[in-house]
């Protein structure tokens, strides 16, 4: 019964639609120094691609905006930190190795021979989502993660996936959530 429950977490996380890609922290850097964040800037260019009220970016923003909150940052015009986020869509082509039970079955003299191929199983879109973070005064970036996930058409489905990606995201950031800091 314990294996079972010390397996369900990484069940779980096998599960999920969104995964982190990579993440990357400076050695040396005291996160919690930083109070205060804003972001940069930045058309995204997919932004016909990704459906949504508001935009993809908007909604990336709003669900950095929110972990980064949850960590005591507050958002400023003259910020410590500036947050760069980036969005980029691929094209994906999900197959399967043939094997012999899907070989034609031929009874007769003829010499026939069968070779093991990849068969297009689906076709979809795959996002990922890029946020770093700069020190504003050195400009220097000092943080950064990117989380990948299947693209789905449904708005609301999206927006959830999103904030679940930034979550997971964000549980490898130095600074964890709630932690109590001086203004």
């Amino acid at each position: 019964m314990k294996k079972a429950l010390l397996l369900l977490p990484l069940l779980l996380a096998a599960c999920s639609p969104t995964r982190v890609v990579s993440t990357d922290a400076q050695p040396g850097v005291d996160f919690t120094t930083y109070k205060t964040y804003n972001f940069l800037d930045v058309t995204a260019r997919s932004e016909a691609v990704l459906p949504g009220p508001g935009g993809v970016t908007y909604q990336l923003k709003e669900a950095v905006a929110a972990q980064l909150q949850r960590r005591g940052y507050r958002q400023a015009a003259q910020p410590e930190l500036w947050v760069n986020i980036g969005v980029v869509v691929q094209d994906r082509v999900q197959t399967r190795q043939t094997d012999i039970r899907d070989a034609p079955r031929y009874i007769g003299q003829r010499n026939y021979h069968w070779q093991s191929q990849e068969v297009v199983v689906n076709q979809y879109e795959e996002g990922t989502a890029t946020v770093e973070i700069v020190d504003a005064a050195r400009n220097e970036r000092i943080w950064s993660g990117a989380v990948a996930s299947t693209i789905t058409r449904n708005s609301d489905k999206l927006e959830k996936r999103i904030e679940q990606a930034m979550e997971s995201l964000f549980a490898r950031y130095p600074v964890p959530p709630t932690q109590q800091r001086q203004p």
